[in-house]
């Protein structure tokens, strides 16, 4: 069974968030206000950058694992159970790891 989409899908959008990773790391490393209630509301705003960041980050670790299990031939079976995930779940969630069964804690 052929992948590329799903690894056109999973490159595309690794690059995307490689490129917001870069512009919150960007954000983060500017010069903070020395006004106090604006130094404040910049704490704040990069409280939500550091989430958006850890987030971004462990979806790029998701699809780093899809991509290696499409190296090793494996993409597209549940990690679990080993039952292929059924390629409407992968054109939602190309990332998946599991299928919708083990996922959502039923068995097959």
């Amino acid at each position: 069974m052929s992948h590329d989409k799903h690894k056109a899908m999973l490159l595309k959008r690794l690059e995307e968030l490689k490129t917001r990773l870069e512009g919150i790391e960007d954000s983060l490393d500017e010069p903070k206000p020395s006004d106090w209630d604006e130094s404040a509301t910049e704490r704040e705003g990069d409280e939500v950058l550091e989430s958006l960041g850890t987030s971004g980050q462990a979806e790029i670790g998701r699809i780093e694992a899809a991509l290696r299990r499409m190296d090793e031939g494996e993409y597209g079976y549940c990690l679990t159970c080993g039952e292929a995930i059924s390629e409407a779940r992968l054109d939602i969630l190309p990332d998946a790891p599991l299928c919708a069964a083990c996922a959502g804690g039923r068995k097959p």
